[in-house]
């Protein structure tokens, strides 16, 4: 029950509409091409690191890029080769440029402008230009509003010059190909490039997952053709490389439907990979045929590949060498602000715990953590999940003794978050990250830090729980609140949480004096004017009692589909909730625990509810969530809120529609670790004032009731 970021309330409500309409919206040019979905982009600057240029030309509708608040800003995209640019698509944030130009260049150097407006009105732009170029730039010279440019998506149409060429042969068919992993023996890798459209390749039900082919030599890639079986990819890339290591994205995308996929594509390479982030279904990723196109004009990569998410260990048996196993650091912090935060917390495959640098003599260069794998081990691949403080420049290092070290991998440009870096041909007994320059004037601190290969003496990590099969139909928890009217909550489902609320607010949750059945087949917890002695809220005793009730003591689940028909309170002051808690809450604390608010609803915006995920490095206002809108007030009928949630992700729905899905893989490469693999328990509550809401004022009516018709949860 947390409120989404603070601030820009009102852009987030507005935007909803034109993300919308911007669904609907066609280039200038309809037969033309959409060129820039995928594409490397760059920015003048960006707000925070939640939203990155990539952001607005990844083909989801509910990422953003955002600038600093200054002007000029601008935003631009590689197309990879020279292209023809008929037109360009700007689906606004409600931070929009009120004068800004569209420029063409063919070296990012010298720019020619084909469009340019002092009267932008922001929504979504559709705007027909003509230039040509291999770069294409939107450059601010005057914001609309006191926030910087923000945008959607950044959607550039036209066709590359000279791609006519483009082969129709396979020059897959028949080459030696590679996968992270098989389903089983029958669905080897080979299956794919064999051109029998009725053998596949089918990989483990996880993610990521990824399957390459080698063409021989190198090769100007132009398209890539994909036939999926049932269990297709919903978020992908296709990535070209010289040497099966180094790899470069020629095509992205986040809204994979499957079927048969002709893709075109520009970049040059002996080796060509599919890598799956997400999955369509609960099974594994397959393909019938994965044939590739050659042909068409001879670019160079983009200057600045990006970097690929978080793969599967590599194939050949590798294992996570790293888990639980003994570690030793150049320091650690152990005060109010990171307690116990010693190394062995970046071994523990626990997203919500850390190690850092101590506060007093660690906030300095160089700075380590070493694990002992146990005996020696050949290193293939290590991954990093940094807390804020990261560092930009640092070697990976092993040694057979723990005290001579040799240097398996060298950068001085990390950017934090997650970072995955594979082809590793290291050995030794320790491996160490040798941090030598921060990203901040803090220390260092990592949340993971995980140890892939053979050898060793691995510890294998607790497996995840079963992913569910959506639509789930197994019913596993329910509550229908058939009960005779004034009796309370099941006891033997739901206990009562008493006592005042947190985030400020101002009501005393009662021992179910305020939960009761209405006799029609509903539970109403009531929010009522009354004071309570001897109680403590802010201002004084509470001024007002409501209910709360969970199920911590009786019902806790991982992953599946989550359910509640609702009819909302609704006056200023009120906050409704209908959310999960991590089960571990009693020991962990929140947000280490993590939440997952199905349903939040404030009085003062009648028309809107959220859907929002904490973690320890995104709570609060800086909370991972979108609203949905209707014409109406919400608290004048009844609704359905739910949430399916698995291994990947989580996809969240009023009355059946989906609105906001939120992916393990983007999260942990933009804001930080998941932290949702772990039992969660189901909390309802009317809430009374907060941060969030404000508190009740001469407009507000009391009694104020939450009726709930039902919860389920299936699995």
């Amino acid at each position: 029950m947390h409120p989404p970021r603070s601030g820009r309330l009102a852009a987030i409500v507005a935007s909803l509409a034109l993300i919308a309409t911007a669904l609907t919206v066609g280039p200038a040019v309809a037969a033309d091409t959409l060129l820039s979905q995928g594409k490397t982009a760059t920015a003048s600057s960006t707000e925070n690191a939640g939203s990155p240029a990539s952001a607005a030309v990844d083909g989801d509708a509910g990422t953003r890029w955002s600038s600093a608040f200054g002007d000029p800003q601008w935003l631009q995209v590689d197309l990879g080769a020279p292209a023809t640019v008929s037109g360009v698509v700007l689906n606004w944030e409600a931070a929009y440029g009120k004068a800004f130009k569209i420029q063409v260049s063919a070296d990012a150097a010298n720019w020619t402008d084909v469009y340019s407006t002092t009267t932008g009105a922001g929504g979504v732009q559709t705007l027909a230009v003509s230039g040509t170029g291999r770069y294409v730039r939107l450059y601010g010279t005057a914001r609309a509003t006191a926030y910087g440019y923000s945008l959607w998506e950044f959607q550039v149409y036209g066709s590359f010059t000279g791609t006519s060429g483009c082969g129709t042969a396979d020059a897959a068919q028949g080459r030696p190909a590679t996968a992270s992993s098989t389903e089983n023996a029958g669905t080897p890798a080979s299956a794919a490039v064999d051109g029998n459209a009725g053998t596949r390749w089918s990989s483990a039900a996880s993610d990521p997952q990824w399957l390459q082919v080698d063409l021989g030599s190198s090769t100007t890639v132009c398209g890539v053709t994909l036939t999926w079986e049932t269990a297709y990819g919903r978020s992908f890339q296709i990535q070209v490389s010289g040497n099966g290591t180094s790899w470069t994205d020629v095509y992205s995308t986040t809204t994979g439907a499957g079927g048969v996929q002709n893709l075109t594509v520009s970049g040059t390479g002996r080796y060509v990979r599919l890598y799956g982030t997400a999955r369509g279904t609960q099974w594994g990723y397959s393909l019938w045929e994965f044939a590739v196109h050659t042909g068409g004009v001879t670019t160079s990569p983009s200057p600045s590949p990006s970097p690929s998410p978080s793969p599967s260990p590599s194939p050949g048996g590798d294992v996570e060498l790293s888990y639980q196993k003994p570690a030793t650091a150049s320091s650690y912090q152990d005060d109010a602000n990171c307690r116990g935060c010693g190394p062995a917390k970046a071994l523990d495959n626990d997203p919500a715990t850390r190690w850092a640098t101590s506060a007093t003599t660690g906030w300095v260069d160089p700075g380590w953590i070493s694990v002992d794998l146990g005996a020696p081990a050949a290193i293939h691949t290590v991954i990093l999940q940094w807390d804020p403080a990261y560092a930009t420049a640092y070697q990976l290092q092993t040694s057979n003794d723990g005290t001579n070290w040799t240097s398996i991998y060298s950068t001085t440009t990390g950017k934090g978050f997650k970072e995955t870096i594979t082809g590793l041909n290291g050995s030794g007994r320790y491996i160490r990250m040798y941090g030598t320059a921060r990203s901040n004037g803090y220390g260092y601190s990592m949340w993971e830090f995980q140890v892939y290969g053979t050898g060793g003496n691995p510890t294998a990590p607790p497996a995840l729980p079963k992913n569910p099969a959506f639509p789930a139909t197994k019913l596993v928890f329910s509550d229908e609140f058939n009960g005779a009217a004034g009796t309370t909550p099941d006891a033997g489902k739901w206990f009562a949480d008493t006592g005042p609320g947190v985030n400020n607010e101002l009501e005393y949750y009662t021992a179910n004096q305020n939960a009761k059945m209405d006799g029609n087949g509903n539970l109403v917890i009531q929010a009522r004017r009354e004071t309570t002695p001897g109680s403590a809220c802010p201002g004084g005793p509470c001024q007002y009692t409501s209910g709360r009730i969970n199920t911590a003591r009786s019902f806790s689940f991982t992953y599946g589909h989550a359910e509640a028909r609702i009819k909302v309170s609704g006056t200023q002051g009120l906050w409704p909730a209908f959310w999960l808690l991590g089960s571990n809450f009693p020991t962990a604390n929140w947000p280490y625990c993590g939440e997952i608010d199905i349903m939040e609803h404030v009085g003062k915006v009648p028309n809107a509810v959220y859907s929002t995920i904490h973690a320890p490095a995104y709570n609060g206002g800086g909370g991972i969530g979108s609203p949905y809108t209707i014409g109406g007030d919400f608290k004048d009928g009844f609704h359905t809120y739910a949430v399916d949630w698995d291994q990947s992700h989580m996809t969240f729905y009023v009355d059946g529609n989906a609105f906001f899905t939120v992916n393990k893989a983007e999260v942990e490469a933009t804001r930080g670790p998941w932290v949702y693999d772990h039992p969660f328990y189901i909390i309802l509550n009317n809430a009374v004032g907060g941060d969030w809401p404000g508190a009740p004022d001469g407009t507000s009516v009391f009694p104020q009731d939450m009726a709930i018709d039902y919860v389920r949860v299936y699995q």
